[in-house]
């Protein structure tokens, strides 16, 4: 993907048909046919002026890194978030915009209606954890983003029905994708004909956070920017950039499954005690180690601005070593080995005296934005994680770029799959083992899916919960399913229905991002 792509608009589709495989086309038309029936019901026999859809993603590789800055692997998957939007012109008045939004699940999701102010003011309360705040958040980047190329706009009026098929909480970010759809459908209400994609992820990552989370990046990314058929490498520093990256053509194609454990996993309730004490902790050991290395850290644009990847370049910057990507990581593992020896983990006093800061200074500066919870922060591990992680992510990419087309090679497939699925299995034992952010239910549907024929097993998204990913042989994955069918879903809930086991396991290919 070249910068051109990345910088241009979100593209405008007359038919569902480029964004669905063969196969889920007839099941999807009757769900926008269904959209836009109830649309009408709910908001007096009007139309829709158009839908913006946004997907979720799943992480291939490159776990809990994304907020420290380092490239990661995702793609984007057919299940999305649709918002389809009728608008009115800006009230001439001094009252405002009138928003209405919502779902098709009205007896899960309850409708809304709130008033935005002239000047663009979006009041959002995360304390509460309700759906419309995702949409508020698009909202609100949105109208922020407006404000800044003209200080005298004021928002349209809108009526927003929402259709999510993403699951919630099962770690394929269904939150990203609403968010994204959501500031995408503001954008083009307010006669933006042409989203750029570059400012639609940008202003995404921004807004997500007003929800309470220190998301790093990775989420938006893909839901915007993917193309179909590849995955997408995005990287953060020194900015905002995704590739396209090309899967080999093999006899066998490259098949992903993607499990669901049924352990919800909502990032944005668990935050104090898991991914947004990930965050901090990973900030506070590269805040840390500069300290002890004597470094300035630069302010960057990760969640807390101190990442772990500032801490990496600061370092080699001030060495002068001409080291590899590789070398340069395995260099910041071993300053961990070396810096951060209490692996029993820190106290907030102990780091507060290595930064020369009062505790109560470094405790206010670190909850300001979100709340977190910790007796002891684990330095050592999380940037053990990070760093290892981020190697993996290069040896998976690399794999992936230099096989050659297969006109020029016929290496058997056996030599390239095992390869890409230890590294999956690599990552799965460093999130359950040095991150903290598996769980046992996850944990067994890795190694049933191993023992039934899987490369590589490992969970995505933000852990505790959710979703795994698997790389299967095509001839295997009967085999899998009715492995996990047997030794998971019927052991956890011998009732299950077979709607239920449909939605539990699905077989991906890399789906195209966001669209209207």
């Amino acid at each position: 993907m070249t910068d051109s792509t990345m910088d241009g608009s979100v593209p405008v589709a007359s038919s569902i048909e480029s964004l669905y495989a063969p196969e889920a086309l007839e099941v999807q038309q009757q769900r926008w046919t269904h959209l836009v029936q109830v649309f009408k019901e709910s908001y007096g026999n009007k139309s829709p002026s158009f839908v913006a859809r946004s997907p979720g993603r799943v992480n291939i590789i490159g776990e809990h890194i994304d907020y420290s800055l380092y490239e990661v692997l995702p793609m984007a998957i057919a299940a999305d978030v649709l918002v389809a939007v009728a608008h009115s012109p800006q009230d001439a008045s001094d009252q405002g915009a009138k928003i209405s939004i919502a779902n098709i699940d009205p007896e899960k999701f309850k409708s809304a209606d709130f008033a935005v102010s002239k000047d663009g003011n979006v009041e959002i309360d995360a304390s509460t954890h309700e759906w419309t705040n995702y949409f508020k958040a698009g909202l609100s980047g949105a109208i922020g983003l407006l404000r800044k190329k003209n200080q005298d706009f004021s928002p349209c009026s809108m009526q927003i029905l929402v259709d999510g098929a993403v699951p919630v909480g099962g770690g394929l970010s269904s939150s990203a994708a609403f968010v994204c759809a959501s500031a995408l459908a503001v954008l083009r209400s307010n006669k933006v004909e042409h989203v750029s994609k570059r400012e639609l992820v940008e202003l995404a990552i921004v807004s997500e956070r007003s929800v309470g989370v220190n998301s790093g990046g990775m989420d938006q990314a893909a839901s915007v920017f993917s193309i179909k058929g590849d995955a997408l490498s995005v990287s953060f520093s020194p900015q905002l950039h995704a590739e396209a990256i090309a899967f080999p053509k093999l006899d066998s194609p490259i098949t992903f499954m993607i499990a669901q454990s049924f352990v919800a996993a909502d990032k944005h309730v668990t935050a104090p005690e898991c991914y947004n004490l990930r965050v901090v902790e990973c900030s506070l050991a590269a805040e840390v180690m500069a300290a002890a290395l004597a470094l300035k850290l630069p302010d960057d644009a990760s969640p807390l601005n101190r990442s772990l990847r500032g801490l990496q370049t600061a370092y080699f910057n001030s060495t002068g070593e001409d080291a590899a990507p590789n070398e340069q990581l395995q260099k910041m593992l071993a300053l961990v080995r070396e810096i951060l020896p209490k692996t029993q983990g820190y106290i907030l006093e102990d780091i507060a005296s290595l930064l020369s800061l009062p505790a109560s200074t470094l405790w206010e500066r670190i909850t300001a934005e979100f709340p977190i919870r910790a007796s002891r922060f684990l330095l050592a591990q999380r940037a053990t994680h990070v760093f290892s992680e981020a190697l993996r992510v290069l040896e998976f990419k690399s794999l992936l770029q230099r096989r050659p087309h297969p006109q020029q090679s016929s290496e058997p497939i056996s030599n390239l799959l095992p390869r890409l699925g230890a590294l999956m299995n690599s990552t799965q034992s460093s999130c359950r083992d040095v991150y903290d952010c598996s769980c046992p239910e996850l944990d067994r549907l890795c190694a049933i899916a191993r023992e039934a024929g899987a490369y590589g097993s490992r969970l995505t998204g933000a852990g505790w919960g959710g979703c795994s990913v698997h790389l299967v042989p095509k001839d295997q994955v009967d085999a899998v399913r009715a492995a996990w069918v047997e030794q998971y879903y019927h052991v956890r809930d011998p009732g299950i229905s077979e709607e239920k086991l449909k939605e539990a396991v699905v077989v991906s290919e890399p789906g195209p991002g966001s669209m209207m």
